[in-house]
């Protein structure tokens, strides 16, 4: 991750196996705890970590194949108890469970923290977050009744994506489902647009910041009406 823009001396050194690395979990979610917080994460070796994520210690999360735990082997350090306070308390749990590099979440919450990370809400600014859809998702997407008229007919608008069950994962992670990484790039997160693929049409920018403010102004629309589920005979 970038440090320039982190506090000097703000670092917590956090051990996770790689097959949890080569998830993207924390690639995704580690760059919006920094941040929030202005404190830097180190995937180090066991030996230098403060935190450890495994089998041992407090519940996290579900998935692929394992339940994983975190293990804080520093006690008593604000930055510290700061990552831990974010892995196991709603934002970071949402941000954890709204991976979907395949448009299916890839972690689930364990039964006992699954009702406190039920109900969240978002921090993000509405208003500026309707500005940022309409300006980087209106061209393909209707984000309001005026777009309907502009947006490409094969894109759901987001009335539509409003009323499924997982919109917050196609939401936050939207950036990982076809066609968005060839044109897309998130600051801190996406890696850059390989030298022989260029994007085919101006690539669509945002920041962190900018996807939760607008993720909080989808949280307010009112869902498209679907209609009943269909009836197989």
């Amino acid at each position: 991750m970038p440090q320039a823009a982190l506090a000097e001396g703000k670092r917590v050194a956090l051990h996770a196996p790689q097959e949890l690395q080569d998830t993207g979990v924390l690639k995704y979610a580690l760059p919006r705890f920094s941040l929030k917080t202005q404190i830097s994460v180190a995937l180090v070796p066991p030996a230098d970590a403060d935190i450890l994520l495994g089998a041992q210690g407090t519940p996290l999360f579900q998935g692929p194949a394992q339940l994983w735990h975190m293990d804080i082997r520093t006690v008593g350090d604000t930055d510290v108890d700061r990552l831990a306070d974010w892995l196991t308390g709603e934002v970071g749990q949402r941000t954890i469970l709204a991976f979907a590099p395949e448009g299916v979440p890839l972690f689930t919450a364990p039964q006992k923290i699954a009702k406190a990370a039920a109900q969240v809400s978002y921090d993000g600014d509405a208003i500026a977050g309707y500005a940022i859809a309409q300006a980087k998702c209106g061209r393909c997407h209707a984000v309001d009744e005026a777009g309907r008229k502009n947006d490409i007919g094969s894109t759901p608008s987001f009335f539509v994506l409003r009323a499924f069950s997982d919109w917050e994962q196609r939401f936050a992670g939207f950036y990982f489902l076809n066609p968005h990484p060839a044109f897309t790039q998130v600051a801190d997160v996406t890696d850059p647009f390989a030298e022989d693929l260029p994007p085919a049409i101006v690539p669509v920018e945002m920041t962190l910041d900018d996807l939760e403010a607008m993720m909080a102004f989808v949280a307010e629309m009112a869902p498209a009406d679907l209609g009943a589920p269909l009836q197989h005979q």
